[in-house]
């Protein structure tokens, strides 16, 4: 392990002395800056929320300019780290002490991973002082003072502490530039949080929020963090996906495998991953509520709820029909279990879902439709069993929930490539921001969960890859 973090720090070191490294915190800043006067055309609504009106569209774009940015200095870091090296003949030294070379690998990444999360927090600062800023939506619009005093304040002053050790020193210049620039733009990140535009620490009567308000807490964004953090996590996965295409491809190719698993990741779910489950809704959750009290849980037999929908389903819904709702529209995820649905003997002998099934108990748990009400679109569900035990569902139905009346069918060869595919569709959560929706910390929980599996995948690949690969 000591011979891991002592490949990893000659890494990193290499990796934040080269000039793209500092150049590319920089561009990335630069197009933060351009961003606040760029985005006011997007005529955004004023919502209740975090980030609102046109600064959604300002958190869209710098979420994909910290993306971008960190994606080309993954890949350029991680070549100069491995490609570069085994051209070189370098990487001999290490190989031949002996030291293992699955070793090399962990203490490639661990170096590269280390440098690109020290550039992708500056970038994300830069992106909460853009927040901090807001958008231009108009040239008469008096500019953010204090924001812009204390970041070009920060930039100018580790630009002088790496002039002045290069200087005198001899010191790697982008070295330290960049490494100066964390701790200086924190610092300028929570000073800008702690006052107003007009250098106010407490909030005046004209933002519309309670007078006297901390400027710090009305400032503070914590969902925003969240989904930086979550971007963060795609950045190390990415790393291994860069340090593995080094191994044994130059850096042009490299940076073109790095952009097509970002691609394949962010459309894996609209090309591949809608073919993996498929079902039919037959209309969306206005409202839900149970009919009594007693049937909150809707997990027992005989508890009720009835569910009001958006829009009239696509034919009349007939009492003993089948039931199953989920928060997707293809029935990903559905809160249902499969069940067999309740069924009687009609008059014919034939066997058919009816009406007289719900006078009867049902012999296996099931939800089915006992009611609708096509005038209101008020559908109304009973939770059926033997023996007062009814279908464990998930949860009850919910707003924004989706109905079906079957289960969802799985394309396990569309389910298998969607799996083996890195879904970076997970780490986008613009959206919740967006809509003012809490990102909870059990998805944040499953996102780094995935990430850490994603990352083992990758750094196997890469020791496979390098095992074989003559360095000689």
């Amino acid at each position: 392990m000591l011979t891991a973090l002592t490949i990893a720090r000659t890494t990193f070191l290499e990796a934040v002395r080269q000039p793209v490294y500092f150049l590319l915190i920089v561009i990335c800043g630069m197009a933060m800056f351009l961003t606040t006067w760029g985005t006011g055309f997007s005529m955004g609504y004023t919502e209740v929320g975090e980030v609102s009106g046109d600064n959604k569209f300002l958190l869209d774009l710098g979420l994909a300019t910290v993306f971008v940015c960190g994606l080309i200095l993954a890949a350029l870091v991680a070549t100069s780290a491995m490609s570069r090296e085994i051209e070189n003949k370098t990487v001999l030294t290490v190989v031949s002490k002996p030291v293992a070379r699955p070793v090399v690998v962990l203490g490639k990444y661990l170096g590269v991973v280390s440098a690109v999360m020290i550039a992708v927090a500056i970038m994300i600062l830069f992106l909460v002082l853009a927040l901090r800023h807001g958008v231009m939506s108009t040239a008469a619009q008096d500019l953010d003072m204090p924001v812009l005093t204390l970041s070009f304040g920060a930039l100018a002053i580790s630009m002088a502490i790496g002039v002045w050790c290069n200087f005198f020193y001899g010191s790697s210049f982008p070295q330290v530039a960049s490494l100066t620039l964390l701790p200086t733009m924190t610092l300028a990140t929570f000073g800008a949080l702690m006052v107003g535009a007009n250098w106010n620490l407490v909030s005046p009567r004209k933002l519309g929020i309670e007078e006297g308000t901390a400027m710090i807490v009305v400032n503070f964004k914590p969902q925003v963090l969240i989904a930086c953090s979550v971007l963060a996590m795609a950045m190390t996965m990415l790393c291994a996906v860069a340090v593995g295409a080094s191994t044994r491809l130059g850096q042009v190719m490299t940076i073109v495998i790095c952009f097509g698993v970002f691609g394949l990741g962010m459309l894996s779910g609209p090309f591949i991953g809608r073919h993996a489950y498929n079902n039919n809704a037959i209309g969306t959750v206005l409202k839900a509520e149970p009919e009594a009290l007693r049937f909150q849980e809707f997990r027992t037999a005989g508890d009720v709820y009835l569910v009001t929908l958006k829009a009239p389903p696509p034919r009349p819904l007939t009492p003993g029909e089948p039931v199953y709702y989920g928060p997707f529209p293809n029935g990903f995820a559905l809160e249902t279990p499969a069940f067999e649905p309740i069924v009687a003997i009609g008059p014919d002998g034939q066997r058919a879902t009816a009406t007289d099934a719900l006078a009867r108990a049902a012999t296996s748990p099931a939800l089915a439709v006992i009611g609708f009400d096509q005038q209101n679109l008020l559908l109304t569900v009973r939770n059926f069993g033997p023996g007062g035990e009814g279908l464990a569902v998930g949860r009850p139905p919910q707003p924004e929930d989706y109905i079906f009346l079957t289960p969802t069918r799985v394309n396990a060869a569309a389910l298998i490539a969607w799996g083996m595919i890195p879904n970076l569709q997970f780490y986008w959560l613009m959206d919740a921001v967006g809509q003012n929706q809490a990102i909870p910390f059990s998805h944040w929980l499953l996102v780094l969960i995935y990430t850490v599996v994603q990352v083992a995948i990758a750094l196997a690949v890469a020791v496979l890859l390098f095992q074989r690969r003559d360095v000689g």
